[in-house]
């Protein structure tokens, strides 16, 4: 049988990494990568570090292409399934061809598996399409919430309150539907307006490009559109959540 890990390594940071983080990639024979092109080239580059400071040899890389995503058509739900099930069947050919039985693969994801990524709704695609059959393992690792909260020292949770997590989206579609919230990648800033809020925002978190603005988002609303915008033109790509608290009156 072949064994599949699916490692957190955290949100930028070397050493966000867990003892079992570390334990898991010196037990990977085959680390499998879908690269996002030449934009992205340094968040594979961080993974390659990674394995070469923590991998143990003789190991092997696999790589494939993720596929492009629409990112213009109003059907947003319909495009993230499609390119899902796209990236679904590059995962499965590379555990089909790259992965013999009795050795153990690795995806790295960012953050934690389980916060806000899509790997293991593909995983358990590829295993209900029944064409390669594997035991897996989810390794969890410190979320980009986490590493948020961290680096504004505060807390995401305050007594007897609820906090909603939701992304840019349906922040716009909706408006905040708790005094807490926290947002995953806004691409439109859509917390603008929303004056009776304070904002604990960062991007790169844990990476040498780390931002941070924290303040009302009445005093620094603007600027974190300014930054975000000339972060993104700088990079081509730009990775940022934030915590939303609703002022006390």
């Amino acid at each position: 049988m072949k064994r599949l890990l699916v490692i957190g390594i955290g949100a930028g940071d070397p050493d966000h990494l867990t003892l079992q983080a570390v334990k898991a990639i010196g037990a990977t024979d085959v680390f499998l990568i879908v690269d996002k092109g030449e934009v992205k080239h340094e968040l594979v580059k961080l993974r390659l570090d990674l394995i070469a400071e923590h991998g143990r040899a003789p190991y092997r890389i696999a790589e494939a292409r993720d596929p492009e995503r629409d990112r213009t058509t109003p059907a947003y739900t319909a495009a993230v399934e499609d390119w899902r099930s796209r990236r679904a069947l590059a995962c499965e050919a590379l555990i089909r061809d790259e992965l013999r039985d009795g050795q153990t693969g690795a995806f790295l994801v960012w953050g934690d598996p389980g916060v806000y990524d899509s790997t293991l709704a593909i995983v358990e695609e590829i295993l209900l399409r029944g064409n390669v059959t594997f035991e897996y393992e989810v390794i969890p690792g410190i979320s980009s919430v986490a590493a948020l909260t961290a680096r504004h020292r505060t807390g995401l949770t305050q007594v007897g309150r609820p906090v909603h997590l939701t992304t840019g989206r349906r922040l716009a579609e909706h408006g905040p539907t708790a005094d807490d919230v926290v947002v995953m990648l806004d691409a439109h800033c859509s917390f603008a307006g929303l004056d009776d809020f304070h904002i604990h925002w960062g991007a790169y978190l844990g990476t040498p490009d780390e931002i941070l603005v924290s303040g009302p988002v009445a005093e620094v609303g603007d600027r974190i559109r300014e930054l975000r915008a000339e972060a993104r033109a700088r990079k081509g790509w730009i990775m940022d959540t934030y915590l939303l608290r609703r002022l006390e009156h």
